[in-house]
């Protein structure tokens, strides 16, 4: 099918499209959907813990990171989004949010009703097999967190962490030739991700700077050697479940 990329849902297809094959009636499906297109400003929620969704959000562009709020109003960051992921995807099932959803820098999203993709799923079952499929990757890098969080040093987990985002990020087209890639989440949310202080996570950093893997500056990752930092980070990307070409 010939999709017109300006379509918001043009790399929705895209995405569900590079793992499974979806004919090209599910795919004009996908593209006629009902879709709201929202702005959100850095640092604001689209979702927050206890809200009941009535759509599912798309990432267009910009990142996004999915949070526990704690009863100190501290946050706990278990997943970070970029443009082509789906944040929310298991709110189809369950309406009422655990977890917040916000964005750290400018994000466009589309919004899914939900109605309207459990019609889609009914008549296209290629369909509802590729969002079960991403469902369950989730829960893989859910998995691959947990591992790091229960058994790797912290400077493997931050290593692991820039393994994976450099590996989404070329999976997404959106690594420059050099090996640059976008990065601008902060120390301190690097850090309450992984379970560390900012004070371990800036001096990992100078570390890794220093052994000449990566190079971070102006909210920009740029991976040096790539065969070095994957041995150091123990980063092993059959989890993410991508094609070999894109790892």
């Amino acid at each position: 099918m010939q999709l017109t990329t300006t379509h918001p849902l043009a790399m929705l297809v895209a995405r569900l499209s590079r793992n499974m094959p979806i004919c090209d009636a599910a795919q004009r499906a996908i593209m006629a959907l009902p879709v709201t297109v929202q702005a959100l400003e850095p640092n604001t929620d689209l979702i927050h813990p206890g809200d009941r969704s009535e759509s599912c959000c798309f990432v267009l562009s910009g990142w996004m990171g999915r949070f526990k709020l704690m009863q100190k109003g501290e946050r706990q960051f278990l997943a970070f989004h970029i443009a082509g992921d789906i944040p929310d995807l298991q709110s189809l099932h369950l309406p009422t949010a655990d977890l917040g959803i916000g964005a750290f820098t400018q994000v466009t999203v589309a919004l899914i009703p939900h109605g309207a993709l459990h019609d889609l799923m009914v008549h296209h079952h290629d369909v509802m097999a590729a969002l079960w499929r991403e469902v369950l990757v989730t829960a893989s890098i859910t998995n691959e967190w947990m591992i790091g969080l229960g058994r790797r040093s912290g400077p493997r987990r931050l290593a692991h962490l820039f393994c994976e985002l450099y590996v989404r990020q070329k999976a997404a087209g959106l690594v420059k030739e050099d090996g640059r890639c976008a990065l601008p989440i902060t120390q301190s949310v690097m850090a309450d991700a992984l379970g560390l202080t900012p004070v371990h996570v800036n001096r990992i950093l100078r570390d890794l700077r220093a052994e000449k893997m990566i190079q971070h500056r102006q909210r920009t990752l740029t991976i040096l050697d790539w065969a070095r930092l994957k041995v150091f980070a123990e980063f092993d990307p059959r989890y993410l479940h991508m094609e070999p070409q894109l790892v």
